[in-house]
């Protein structure tokens, strides 16, 4: 079977550069674009064999670090690359912090983007947990990243300010289901509110608007 690769990205022009290397390195591979997150979710779930998802943070229906912590629920085994423009020494650390295995700049050349590609769909380890790293902080980290798809849109929707009628409408779901998740949502977080869980994620950046 093909192996699949998804390129999610809203720049078209970037989707046929990353296109580009990845085609460099895997010439056989089919290749998914998705120019929004609610379509690499989508993707992500539908496509056969996938083996590497490459995303950038600013996409539509993305915000902060939320599409990492998305698409890693939807295919936990998947690895994910992030290829952005976002600035900040602590890019890198936060990205793998909610599931990806490594970041790039959108500004690398070409032959350091292709090498990325080539260790992670070598099965390239995750970096180690650098020295100094909080570890309280690292395991909420962890417990947003596991949060199912639907919890992390029900607690995106808090972030946003919505109350529990509209995240049902919005979500097509009943709102006795939208406690339930925010039940489970508040125990993985080991909070007791949502203005808790939504403080938790803000704090962690899954709201960052980059």
């Amino acid at each position: 079977m093909t192996d699949t690769i998804l390129i999610a990205d809203d720049h078209p022009l970037f989707r046929q550069a990353i296109a580009l290397a990845v085609g460099r390195v895997r010439p056989d591979a089919l290749i998914v674009e998705a120019g929004t997150l609610a379509a690499a979710a989508r993707s992500a779930v539908e496509a056969a064999d996938l083996k590497l998802i490459l995303l950038d943070l600013k996409m539509p229906g993305a915000v902060g670090y939320s599409g990492i912590a998305m698409l890693h629920a939807e295919r936990p085994s998947v690895p994910i690359l992030v290829v952005s423009s976002v600035e900040g020494h602590a890019a890198a650390d936060e990205v793998r912090a909610f599931g990806a295995i490594g970041f790039l700049r959108k500004d690398s050349d070409l032959a350091t983007i292709e090498a990325a590609i080539a260790a992670a769909l070598s099965g390239a380890a995750l970096a180690p947990q650098q020295a100094g790293e909080d570890a309280p902080l690292e395991t909420i980290r962890q417990e947003v990243a596991g949060l199912t798809p639907m919890q992390l849109k029900v607690l995106l929707a808090v972030l946003d300010g919505q109350l529990n009628k509209q995240i049902a409408h919005s979500l097509g779901i009943s709102e006795a289901t939208v406690k339930a998740h925010m039940t489970a949502i508040m125990r993985k977080l080991d909070v007791r509110n949502r203005t808790q869980a939504a403080l938790v994620a803000r704090s962690l950046g899954l709201d960052l608007r980059h």
